[in-house]
């Protein structure tokens, strides 16, 4: 009967309708993993808040012009570009769980760095260690979670990383609308401090102590995730069988099992990106600010709460509709809303010609008299719909998917691959003029393309089905 039952919980049919798998130590892992994105959201989210701040402090040595500013944001993604890189050699070297909790070190080094900051430079470094956790982190708990995960819950789970990030983006807005710049990178250091305690107590995956050949640790972390009413047994030996050598060759790059699921998560990981949402994300009070909105910290938190709103829907319905469904529907959202940001641009920038200045987009000074009042809900609802649809499919649903299509001795380095792009990506993709929207709008509509014709749909499936899937093709 243990076997029947874990066969269906797998995504095989049996004729017992109720498998008696028991998740609550696998959400519980779940919870103590994503407290990583929760950490990245805090890091993404401190400097909306902080840089109005920084821009006006007294002390010279801390206060940033606009160009200091600038860098101040987006240091963070050369920083995780960099975890990505060290996050691929970890995930496979020392493990997953052991990778999660060390890169609470950089978390906690880089606030306290930012914390004692006495000028500009100590900021940056700071900013550039919690980017690294972040990279880290990012490319982490996607695998970690895929791995100790069942299909049946692995998409609801799965998407809790983006979900996280989002929450913690929002916490940092709505306490920084109370907090000074440095008791709120105090608070942003708590939830990586609490993931250390939490992952100590947690299992590695059973994939990699398999490929371990560690079988009967594998056998007590599927004892621990699953309860005692299912057949571990059968489940290993399913992992088992497509545990291959370890390491990967230069030459198995050539095998479509490993380079078409490396192609599709680089594409993925690139047009999430490339739709803008991190310079829309990083500047968030800035921007409101710069548009004249009269309280710029709430409308942030505004933004913040549809980012979670939507990301809790995909959450919630993934495992239902599939990955592929809210790709397109999220693309198309996203395509409308860059091409009514466009228009707007176009409206209250008439004279800009479209000028690759980045101070564009921060200065609206040249806009007709009139023209940017009389049209600012066009903005307002071009953001809102442009970041719900990002939320709804494109925001959770990359990070999952490559989570999921790496065969197992390529996961490491693919992954490490995908983060370093995503992250590279987020580096070049800021915001300056009209005619980026639409070039993001294009984007979007290419990459709805892209889904359909390439990537799999993995709902319901076993990692190792899925790792069949491309070795057959």
């Amino acid at each position: 009967m243990a076997a029947e039952e874990s066969r269906y919980l797998l995504g095989y049919p049996a004729s017992d309708s109720y498998p008696r798998v028991q998740n609550k130590k696998l959400y519980l892992a779940t919870f103590a993993a994503v407290l990583g994105p929760l950490s990245f959201g805090f890091v993404l989210g401190y400097s909306s808040p902080v840089i109005p701040e920084l821009r006006n402090i007294d002390d010279p040595e801390l206060r940033l012009d606009s160009n200091q500013a600038s860098w101040f944001g987006s240091l963070v993604t050369l920083g995780a570009a960099a975890g990505g890189i060290l996050g691929g050699y970890l995930v496979d070297k020392v493990g997953r769980k052991l990778s999660l909790m060390l890169c609470s070190v950089p978390y906690v080094f880089g606030y306290i760095v930012i914390i004692s900051a006495q000028n500009v430079w100590m900021l940056y470094f700071g900013r550039m260690l919690t980017g690294l956790a972040s990279g880290i982190t990012s490319l982490v708990v996607p695998v970690y979670i895929s791995e100790v995960s069942h299909p049946k819950v692995r998409g609801m789970l799965g998407s809790c990383v983006q979900l996280m990030v989002v929450t913690g983006i929002l916490g940092a807005y709505v306490a920084g609308i109370t907090l000074q710049w440095r008791w709120l990178a105090v608070l942003c250091s708590f939830p990586s401090c609490i993931m250390l305690l939490f992952m100590s107590f947690m299992p590695e995956t059973p994939s990699f102590l398999l490929n371990r050949n560690k079988r009967s640790e594998a056998i007590a972390s599927l004892r621990f995730l699953r309860g005692p009413y299912v057949d571990h047994e059968w489940e290993c030996r399913q992992i088992e069988a497509s545990v291959q050598e370890e390491g990967l060759n230069l030459s198995e790059l050539k095998n479509p099992s490993v380079y078409r699921p490396l192609l599709i998560g680089v594409a993925l990981m690139f047009f999430q990106q490339v739709t803008g949402i991190n310079a829309v994300m990083f500047y968030a009070e800035t921007i409101f600010e710069d548009a004249n909105f009269k309280d710029s910290r709430v409308a942030s938190v505004v933004v913040g709460s549809i980012q979670v709103c939507f990301t809790s829907v995909a959450a919630l319905i993934i495992d239902k509709t599939g990955r592929k469904v809210l790709l397109y529907i999220s693309g198309i959202i996203m395509a409308l809303s860059t091409a009514l940001f466009g228009l707007y641009f176009k409206m209250v920038l008439p004279n800009q010609n479209n000028s690759p200045n980045p101070d564009v987009w921060f200065t609206l000074n040249s806009a007709s008299p009139g023209t940017e009042s009389s049209i600012s809900w066009l903005a307002v609802v071009s953001l809102g719909l442009f970041v719900a649809g990002f939320a709804l499919g494109w925001g959770p649903v990359p990070w999952l998917v490559i989570s999921e299509i790496f065969p197992l001795k390529a996961r490491g380095i693919s992954s490490g691959a995908c983060v370093l792009t995503n992250w590279i990506m987020a580096f070049l993709g800021f915001l300056t003029s009209y005619g980026t929207f639409w070039l993001f709008s294009a984007f979007c509509c290419l990459n709805v393309t892209f889904t359909a014709f390439y990537v799999p749909e993995t709902k319901g499936q076993t990692l190792e089905q899925i790792e069949a899937y491309f070795r057959r093709s």
